[in-house]
């Protein structure tokens, strides 16, 4: 079986943390290895991340990098390149796991595709109440939930359902899987995207101007995505603007590879 590597990346939310590690523990499929890729938190979180890798069977690494605002693209590229094996699952900190949720990755990996899974949503309400009782069990039918069909795990649907296409639209990095091989080949994440929006998709159209396609992961690979509080989305901004220019001439120019990724080209 391919091994595979599970980076998460976090930004001081060790309470989110704490709970996705839980969802990690009783994964019917373990990955091989774990690296939280850390964009500037403080010390509870490395605090937290030693406590676990005491309970885990698998190495757990920590990457840290100084919290210089929003740089997850160049946090990304640092995990990626520590990664010791040739499969990627990527989930953002406040992700909680199905327990099926690794295996299913494994299950529907293909050479020459990348896979985008999709998130429930989990109000305020319900984030303290899992973050307070280790809840870790959601269901369709569980109150403060948003997009509930995503909580459906069934196999027979996920094969009917999951379609490979080349469409970008909706591309989420904070529940993905990829080959190292492939992200190597467009030099990761591109780095001169700052701040919020857009360093995901970006990265996505690369990939699928090297024809690597695009799966889209429906009733498997189950995520719960836990409320963050005030939202970092900023439409306006300088940066969000510069990203959105970013993207436009990635897909104008079809490029493959970014000058500021994982090398420095």
């Amino acid at each position: 079986m391919t091994k595979n590597t599970l980076i998460i990346t976090t930004y001081r939310r060790p309470d989110a943390l704490r709970l996705v590690f839980n969802s990690i523990l009783r994964q019917s499929l373990l990955p091989d290895e774990i690296i939280v890729a850390d964009d500037g938190s403080g010390t509870k979180t490395a605090e937290l991340i030693k406590e676990y890798q005491s309970k885990f069977t698998i190495p757990v690494k920590h990457i840290w990098q100084e919290d210089k605002g929003f740089r997850v693209a160049s946090i990304r590229n640092k995990a990626i390149k520590a990664a010791q094996f040739q499969y990627i699952i990527a989930i953002d900190g406040d992700i909680v796991l199905h327990e099926k949720f690794i295996e299913s990755h494994i299950n529907f990996k293909r050479k020459g595709l990348f896979l985008q899974g999709h998130r429930a949503l989990i109000n305020s309400a319900l984030t303290k109440k899992a973050i307070k009782n280790n809840i870790l069990d959601f269901s369709f039918f569980s109150l403060n939930i948003k997009n509930r069909k995503n909580t459906i795990h069934n196999l027979f649907l996920a094969n009917i359902f999951s379609r490979i296409s080349t469409n970008h639209k909706g591309m989420k990095a904070c529940v993905i899987s990829f080959w190292k091989e492939d992200a190597l080949a467009v030099n990761g994440f591109d780095e001169d995207f700052i701040g919020w929006g857009k360093e995901d998709t970006e990265f996505a159209i690369r990939l699928l101007n090297l024809n690597i396609k695009r799966r889209d992961l429906r009733f498997c690979a189950v995520g719960y995505h836990l409320d963050h509080g005030k939202n970092n989305k900023n439409l306006q901004s300088n940066n969000y603007k510069r990203n959105v220019s970013r993207l436009n001439k990635t897909i104008k120019n079809k490029l493959i590879r970014c000058k500021n990724g994982i090398e420095k080209d």
